[in-house]
């Protein structure tokens, strides 16, 4: 056995126990999808199977161990935990195999994992140990302590042992020893194999070796159901004589486990199923475990089926039945004295079975089939009959056409009608019975003899045929002989103008197509020419299986083009190009490298003649080409030779961070060029100007102090033309403020700095680059600024505009701010009660009242009100807090319970009222502020006539105009909460 193997048996016994006290254990493996994270070039999740696999490989067959895997199922998913293998012995190579069969992908909910891994062991009843192992922060539960205390409490013996896989992130440090603690196990810390066996070592020398006990043997006690049969796993009963420590008999148990000393013993069972018992003497000589089996007579399942004695080929029948009803047991038909079946339908609780019929007719045997394929008592006959179906067509179609098809057959789903080629088994093409009859059904385009055919779907049996003579289809072209490359010419032609069907023109001699327009275009067609010059054919071609119905030759014929333009020019620059040619959608004139098919530049001839063509920024010889949108054939090409182009710049050799400089500039301006400061052999920049705003211009230097360069930037490309050096120097801020102050308050800043555009005076936490309330200096000095809600420890801030950069700081200790609250200490639904209160009174401060435990408050008032204010109370019964919020971040301050009992109300009305008439209605609801009074059907949200009350004494509301049971209701405005109602027939007269 290997020394790891040793450590890890070791590890797994509690420290008190003896051999037949020993716990179970399970080993928790992390399979989320940080376990994709690598160490030296390896992935964790294989430095962890290979961990495993080194561990296991010579563990003892006698330990009971099992695994629990979480995060290696779905992702974003904190319920995925899994027991792959129960504890138990001889586990190690299930254990290995499952462990290299994970894939990480999901999330930590590695103290669930825990807890469900506790739970498999029967923690709180048996001595048991957890072993985790896991590289990363708890992601789903919160509170791993709280935990690991819990389980700690309710566990006989419970122990869970953390191995921290290259866990260096400090609250997960903390997590995981938690766990470990607060159950008293050890928390070791390992990034590879070597240090996880050492760090087994370090925690296997503290465990004690177990005292010796006596010799046993674990003998295992277990029944089946006839000789190898399947095992018994309910209704035992058993009993041992001589009972081994006292214990006489199990009731309702699989199996019985006893650990026996050396001796003779007879074993008993009952099953209640059959009443039979079984007792078996042994034997017990030496400590290799051993499982005693007593067999019981096995009772043969028996079943029954209720069936017509004949269906017609195809149909489903159904059949009633009884038999054991196991999962996969199954109804099946099949030939007289063969094993084999036919058709086939599972069982499903105790519904008639709807089995479908085989295809052929014929005599056939309706069969009860085990899960197991073991064949039941009683079997039933069945006859199957033909399945009958006629077809009415013409006798003659022409090729590609669709005729109608009538037939009449049994319509199972999904029988079709086909057409083929007698004898071949495969069809051309088909419709589906569903479809109705008569259907429609497209014909070959290859005429000859052809057979409709109804098609059973089942096996493919053909129950009828009519035979069917496809005759050719005509079709003619009238085109042009010759046109120009790429031009559209018109085609006439005359055909089926069957679905998609096409005209196409191609090289003579090649099927493949070049350009094509469908016939459901009309009449004529429009057909786009080739660019390439030759000799073409143009085919009328029908679409279900590109057949040419007819063709006719065409030659192509060159297309021309000139072009005129200077043979000289700057590079970047635009140029005037005039141009002759076909001007098809889509042409364009580029300049290109020669003997390079791309280009450096274009713009389409739609631009008309002449246009501006932009050229490439690198000096050399190019050609300006015309380009035929279709397929990029050139027709036309010159040479122009670019030169270079300078530029030159003129600016400070040094200037304050931050600050706007003036550079004067020469070069050829072209479309969005522009000057830009940068850092010298890199290729960005860290801001610019485009040259349009004239020269000189000006430009914002870099917020950090440093050697820098401005540039001329060519738009077209970023190409450098000029470049000068210049060094920024530091710029310096200063600020005066209180040393402490109130959370929320405004605090005066005094403060010096460049006051560059947007720059701004800020609160932060230190060490945050986040602040949390800022003011911009162009509001003066000294300016107000708003300090934050929670009282802490900050610093103000000089902050330039650009880049955020910070140029002076100073601390400020912002101390708490207190508020209170007077209200009543209960109220009812809907009412308004006096809040009187104390605090900052901050702008837009509010009261507001909410539910417990809930961010949102329902109602609110400012207390910009005054003191007391007013605060309305819920529609709905219940305890809230009435609370203090501060404006900013909505912090409450102060908050006091409140409890909210429910207002019903009584309503005195009619029971009947004429429909359009009025009626008096009396209540006893609180009339709180647009409450009214409503009519409405039964049922119905919405109500059809409404008043207010407490503008009429007792009110008066119009019944509505259509008869019918409706309902009078006294509703609170505030969330139109019912708070009584009444029924009412309104009837017609």
């Amino acid at each position: 056995m290997s020394r790891a193997a040793v450590l890890l048996a070791a590890l797994l016994l509690p420290v008190a126990a003896s051999g037949q006290e020993r716990s179970n254990s399970i080993l928790v493996l992390d399979g989320s999808g940080s376990m994709w994270g690598q160490i030296d070039g390896v992935n964790k999740i294989v430095i962890a199977r290979e961990v495993v696999a080194d561990l296991l490989a010579d563990f003892p067959d006698d330990r009971n161990l099992g695994l629990t895997v979480y995060g290696h199922r779905t992702e974003g998913d904190c319920s995925d935990i899994q027991t792959i293998v129960e504890p138990g012995p001889d586990t190690a190579q299930s254990i290995i195999e499952a462990v290299n069969g994970i894939n990480p992908r999901g999330k930590t909910p590695m103290t669930d994992a825990v807890a469900a891994a506790a739970g498999v062991l029967g923690y709180t009843e048996d001595p048991a140990s957890v072993i985790l192992v896991s590289d990363g922060i708890e992601t789903c539960n919160p509170d791993p302590c709280a935990a690991a205390r819990a389980l700690e409490e309710a566990g006989a013996d419970f122990t869970v042992h953390v191995v921290g896989f290259d866990v260096t992130d400090a609250e997960a440090i903390g997590q995981l020893q938690c766990l470990a603690e607060e159950t008293g196990g050890a928390f070791l810390s390992a990034s590879n194999a070597d240090e996880l066996t050492a760090a087994l070592t370090e925690v296997a020398v503290n465990v004690p070796e177990p005292e010796p006990e006596p010799e046993l043997t674990p003998v295992m006690f277990v029944a089946t159901k006839g000789e190898d049969g399947p095992r018994i796993t309910e209704g035992l009963s058993w009993s041992v004589t001589p009972p081994p420590d006292g214990e006489v008999s199990a009731f309702g148990e699989s199996t019985l486990n006893f650990d026996l000393e050396a001796g003779a013993y007879t074993a008993a069972a009952t099953w209640a199923e059959t009443g039979q018992v079984v007792t078996e003497d042994i034997s017990v000589l030496g400590p290799a475990a051993r499982v005693v089996t007593l067999v019981f007579d096995a009772p043969m399942p028996t079943a029954t089926l209720i069936a017509p004695e004949t269906a017609v080929a195809g149909s489903t029948l159904e059949i009633a039945w009884e038999g054991p009803g196991e999962e996969g047991d199954a109804i099946v038909s099949g030939n007289p004295g063969r094993g084999t079946y036919k058709t086939r339908i599972n069982l499903e609780g105790s519904a008639p079975a709807r089995l479908r019929v085989p295809s052929q007719p014929g005599d056939y045997e309706l069969r009860y089939l085990a899960a197991n394929g073991e064949v039941l008592p009683e079997t039933r006959m069945l006859t199957v009959t033909p399945a009958e179906a006629t077809l009415v067509a013409p006798d003659t179609a022409i090729a590609g056409d669709t005729v109608e098809v009538a037939w009449e057959g049994p319509d199972y789903r999904p029988d079709y009608i086909a057409v083929s080629e007698p004898g071949e088994p495969t069809h051309i093409n088909y419709a589906l019975t569903r479809e109705g009859s008569p259907l429609d059904l497209v014909m070959p385009v290859e005429p000859g003899s052809y057979e409709l055919r109804y098609v059973m779907q089942q096996d493919r049996e053909v129950i009828a045929t009519r035979p069917i003579e496809v005759t050719d289809v005509p079709a003619t072209l009238t085109a042009p002989e010759t046109a120009v490359a790429g031009s559209t010419v018109e085609v006439a032609w005359d055909g089926p103008d069957y679905e998609n069907d096409f005209l196409t023109v191609n090289r003579i001699g090649d099927d493949r197509s070049i350009n094509y327009a469908y016939t459901r275009d009309g009449q004529p067609a429009d057909l786009l020419m080739p660019p390439e010059p030759g000799e073409y054919e143009i085919s009328y071609v029908v679409n279900q299986d590109r057949r040419a119905l007819a063709t006719v030759p065409i030659s192509v014929t060159p297309v021309e083009a000139r072009l005129e333009l200077q043979t000289e020019a700057s590079v970047g620059s635009d140029i005037e190009v005039a141009w002759e040619g076909p001007d098809y959608a889509n042409d364009y004139i580029a300049v290109s490298v020669p003997d390079d098919d791309g280009y450096e530049g274009y713009t389409y001839t739609r631009e008309g003649s002449p246009l501006d063509l932009t050229l490439p920024t690198e000096p050399g010889t190019y050609e300006v080409r015309y380009v035929l949108g279709q397929d990029r054939v050139v027709i036309a090409r010159e040479v122009i030779e670019l030169t270079d182009v300078a530029a030159r710049l003129t600016a400070p050799a040094e200037a304050v961070a931050g600050s706007d400089i003036e550079v004067a500039w020469e070069g050829p301006d072209y479309r969005n060029d522009y000057i830009g400061v940068s850092v010298p052999d890199e290729d960005g920049y860290e801001a610019y100007t485009y040259t349009r705003e004239g020269s000189p211009l000006d430009l914002t230097l870099p917020t950090e102090p440093g050697e820098y360069e401005l540039r001329y930037y060519v738009g077209q490309d970023r190409t450098v033309l000029a470049a000068v050096p210049i060094t920024v120097t530091e710029v310096g801020a200063g600020l005066e403020a209180p040393v402490t102050a109130v959370a929320g308050a405004d605090v005066s800043v005094t403060w010096t700095g460049p006051d560059y555009q947007n720059d701004f005076i800020s609160v932060a936490r230190p060490d945050e680059d986040r602040y949390v309330n800022y003011t911009y200096t162009r509001e003066g000095s000294p300016l107000d600024l708003q300090m934050p809600s929670e009282a802490g420890e900050y610093e103000l801030r000089y902050q330039i505009g650009q880049g955020s950069g910070v140029l002076a700081s100073v601390p400020i200790t912002v101390e708490e701010v207190e508020a209170t609250l007077t209200v009543p200490t209960s109220a009812n639904v809907g009412e308004t009660l006096e809040v009187t209160w104390t605090g900052p009174d901050y702008g837009n401060d509010y009261i507001g009242v909410a539910e417990p435990d809930e961010d949102r408050y329902v109602n609110y008032t400012y207390t910009r009100e005054g003191a007391p204010l007013e605060l309305l109370m819920p529609s709905e019964p219940g305890s809230y807090e009435v609370r203090y919020y501060m404006n900013q971040d909505s912090r409450i301050l102060s908050r006091v319970t409140v409890e909210v009992a429910d207002v019903t109300v009584s309503l005195t009305a009619p029971d009947t009222a004429v429909a359009g008439s009025e009626i008096e209605v009396g209540h006893d609801g609180p009339e709180y502020h647009n409450d009214y009074l409503s009519i409405a059907p039964v049922g119905a949200e919405k109500y059809v006539t409404y008043v207010y009350v407490g503008r009429d004494d007792p009110p008066r509301i119009d019944v509505p105009e259509e008869p019918g049971e409706y309902e009078i209701r006294y509703v609170m405005n505030q969330d139109r909460r019912v708070l009584g109602a009444v029924p009412l027939t309104v009837t017609a007269e």
